[in-house]
């Protein structure tokens, strides 16, 4: 099964040159530190910087510096920094090409739930509510099944709905899935883990045809 870190580099080959592009918190940020050679994208954090960097090493921490899950960060050559109303509005104006974010589900019609569990503590919806409406493409990055064992990936969603119909691809631990009228389409597989396996973990509709190749070319 992939790791934290390689389900960030497997979405980081997503990106393309000249996107404008927003990392959700949790996984979603450990892609800044895996973005392609010759790839060149400019990463949005909603609390208010455009052209963060990756993370720094212990010697150029910057307290100052934070993304939107308060974790130190670095800046790029070019790097601006605004208000948050600036920020929603770059998000709204539909200027994001990609976003990233973390879910606790997704179902197989492409809705997604990752704010809210109901009885905790929450701090808020954060961002997700505009990032999910207004984005043109959305990938999720997630464990494929919760502490139980049970799906993460469903047919209806148990918590209270981030967005509909917004998500077009999940990378899991176990395998890259697109998500299309038929639900989810396993496209990749983790390295080691059979489709049988992925069958098992997975409530939603899943579509499986051909050969299904394993992910290459990630670190390990």
């Amino acid at each position: 099964m992939l790791n934290k870190e390689q389900i960030a580099q497997r979405i980081a080959k997503e990106l393309e040159d000249g996107f404008y592009v927003n990392l959700g918190i949790g996984i979603p940020t450990l892609v800044a530190n895996y973005i392609p050679t010759g790839v060149s994208v400019t990463l949005q954090s909603e609390n208010g910087l455009l052209g963060m960097g990756p993370f720094p090493t212990l010697e150029n921490v910057d307290a100052d510096l934070i993304n939107a899950g308060k974790q130190t960060i670095t800046t790029l050559p070019g790097s601006s920094f605004f208000d948050s109303a600036t920020s929603f509005g770059m998000i709204r104006s539909g200027r994001v090409d990609l976003t990233v974010l973390g879910a606790m589900e997704v179902n197989d019609e492409g809705d997604i739930a990752n704010w809210k569990i109901p009885g905790k503590m929450v701090k808020g919806m954060g961002g997700a509510m505009d990032l999910v409406a207004s984005a043109k493409n959305i990938i999720v990055a997630m464990q494929h099944t919760n502490r139980a064992g049970d799906s993460k990936l469903l047919k209806e969603l148990s918590l209270p709905v981030t967005g509909l119909g917004c998500v077009k691809k999940v990378v899991s631990n176990l395998g890259v899935f697109e998500i299309t009228e038929r639900g989810f389409e396993l496209k990749e597989r983790a390295p080691g883990v059979s489709v049988e396996e992925i069958q098992q973990a997975t409530e939603g509709r899943l579509v499986v045809e051909g050969e299904i190749p394993e992910i290459v070319g990630i670190w390990e």
